[in-house]
């Protein structure tokens, strides 16, 4: 059985990549930093499908961690799928924070470069051992990268995620030579708990982003999760490379 890694989904975009992924026959280790219970459903929910999963707890944020992950991931993969590989990596935990350049600190600054990008980098460089050759990597990125219709306030998250899309290309470059393709997804607004459940605190925000959306709805989670799991499948064995909005024709 093929085995992927899904970071952050206990909820929103992870959850249902982890979800979609197990639908097609793989196992899953899927991790949760602060929502415990929300890793334990996804589980539960994969589980009902008649699926395989776990849940291990992780920070992405916290890099000197990231050695003890991958002892942990050994183990499981021995003890769960008799396996010492796994195929695919979904690096899709994130979190959210907007500020003008004027007002946002180097605090937050600092932790969005940990989590957004640092956090991708080195976890993929230490899982990279225990990765199978011909497996695939998908990086959750944003299309506030975008160089149109920008919205003020995403300066340090959308440099981030910039950084991310480059960095999924460099990782498809040198991870070619064994066969792992990289890509990343590039979600529009979509419906999640980023930003501490600004659409369910603000569901005023949700008419206009639906207007200025081909589809004319928001995303759902679903969305993107169908995308990531094509992309980790050999149906995409020949797409490499790839930063693909995911947006429904977001100020298209």
């Amino acid at each position: 059985m093929k085995v992927a890694i899904v970071t952050g989904a206990s909820s929103g975009i992870g959850q249902s990549a982890a979800i979609e992924i197990a639908k097609r026959g793989t196992g899953v280790i899927l991790t949760y930093a602060a929502n415990p219970r929300g890793g334990l459903d996804t589980v539960a929910a994969i589980e009902k499908e008649g699926g395989t999963a776990v849940a291990l707890p992780l920070d992405v944020g916290e890099s000197a961690s990231f050695s003890a992950f991958r002892d942990t991931v050994a183990g499981v993969l021995r003890d769960t799928w008799q396996r010492d590989s796994f195929d695919y990596l979904v690096n899709n935990a994130g979190f959210a924070r907007t500020s003008l350049i004027e007002d946002m600190t180097e605090e937050t600054f600092d932790r969005l470069m940990a989590v957004l990008l640092k956090g991708p980098f080195f976890l993929t460089q230490k899982l990279l051992p225990l990765m199978a050759n011909g497996g695939a990597v998908v990086n959750t990125s944003s299309n506030s990268t975008a160089k149109a219709g920008l919205e003020p306030g995403y300066s340090a998250y959308a440099s981030m995620k910039g950084g991310l899309d480059v960095l999924t290309r460099y990782m498809a470059k040198e991870f070619s030579p064994r066969g792992i393709r990289v890509n990343a997804v590039s979600p529009g607004a979509t419906r999640t708990r980023l930003a501490d459940d600004a659409f369910t605190r603000f569901p005023e925000v949700i008419p206009p982003l639906a207007a200025r959306t081909a589809l004319g709805r928001v995303g759902e989670p679903g969305d993107i999760g169908a995308m990531i799991a094509t992309l980790v499948s050999d149906e995409s064995r020949w797409v490499t490379a790839q930063v693909i909005e995911v947006s429904g024709g977001y100020n298209l």
